[in-house]
């Protein structure tokens, strides 16, 4: 069987919610959050499956069964569980598919070691969230595949890697070599233990990425996204230069596209915010703005012209970014394996 690491824009087979509740940093603004997440459903459910995480699965699918149709609700996968936080993508599987000589499609989620981005924040139950949540998945045979073993020392964040599907793996150097996540692994050492867990031929690490006050010390799910035809979109702090540079696995220069820079403050506070955090689904693109119209508007139509064959589907995240992140950082996809009915 040959895996690979696909690419976000692949068919999907669902995206993942951990939901914000009571116990979690939201709790001070637990109801504007909510609001949030109910949209990111109702996006979600009306084109793919959707797997919501939760301690309080009654209490979320009452929530979730007053705002969306029976239709997307029977899309909806509650599974209980006890979470720290909400950030899907840095605690759900990263998910690898594969095809054996006959042509037969598997899915293999990989279960790294999350740990609050180098011990900054508690952990230990997000941390094992795909475990637990996944495997009684699989056992259901709602995914086709299995849960991968023996990942759970190597510290791998789903933020803080991209895929173009084709063997090349983005990364930032400010992250993945930050402090308490796999020292004493050299540089080196790592991206031999990337292409050896993610199945990749190559690793492109980016030497610009941190955005101020980012707690994940530079993940590039903030900064560089890939896109379909060799395509870059990118915002600061990314260097434009140091993009220029880089040559596809063909040796051909990427198409850069360059995203505005949005200004978000709460409580005087200069916050995070960036257009690069969109969520890749099937058939859509789910961009967070930030109550700033004209930029609003200039990076919804940036990131159209990267997916030009798909629905753009702004969703404001000015309460997401009060905890430092935005829509991606909420979701993890699930790739397709298998034709859906």
């Amino acid at each position: 069987m040959r895996y690979r690491l696909p690419a976000e824009w692949e068919p999907q087979s669902m995206v993942m919610l951990t939901w914000p509740h009571h116990d979690t940093d939201w709790n001070q603004y637990l109801e504007d959050i909510t609001r949030t997440y109910v949209e990111m459903a109702d996006a979600i459910t009306q084109r793919e499956r959707l797997l919501v995480v939760t301690p309080h699965p009654v209490e979320v699918g009452a929530i979730l069964g007053r705002h969306l149709t029976s239709s997307q609700m029977a899309q909806v996968t509650i599974s209980y569980c006890k979470t720290n936080d909400t950030w899907a993508r840095d605690h759900g599987p990263i998910s690898l598919v594969g095809e054996d000589s006959d042509g037969k499609k598997k899915l293999l989620c990989l279960d790294f070691r999350f740990n609050g981005w180098g011990d900054k924040f508690p952990a230990d139950l997000d941390n094992k969230i795909t475990q637990n949540v996944f495997k009684e998945l699989f056992s259901d045979e709602i995914l086709n595949g299995d849960i991968g073993s023996g990942n759970d020392d190597f510290v791998l964040e789903g933020g803080s890697i991209e895929s173009d599907g084709k063997g090349t793996i983005f990364t930032t150097e400010c992250c993945l070599m930050a402090p308490h996540r796999n020292q004493p692994l050299t540089k080196e050492e790592i991206e031999q233990e990337l292409k050896l867990r993610l199945k990749a031929r190559s690793v492109v690490w980016l030497q610009h990425g941190a955005v101020p006050g980012d707690d994940t010390d530079g993940h590039i799910d903030t900064t560089v996204r890939l896109a379909p035809d060799d395509t870059i979109v990118y915002c600061h702090p990314a260097d434009r230069k140091e993009l220029e540079g880089l040559r596809t696995i063909d040796g051909k220069p990427y198409r850069l596209l360059e995203l505005p820079t949005p200004e978000v403050e709460y409580d005087g506070e200069a916050l995070p915010a960036t257009y690069a955090n969109f969520l890749i689904i099937n058939g859509a693109v789910i961009v967070p703005v930030y109550d700033n119209p004209e930029k609003d508007r200039m990076a919804c139509e940036i990131i159209q012209s990267a997916f030009p064959d798909r629905i753009i589907i702004p969703i404001d995240a000015t309460v997401i970014v009060r905890q430092h992140g935005s829509i991606h950082c909420c979701t993890m996809q699930i790739p397709q394996t298998t034709q859906e009915k």
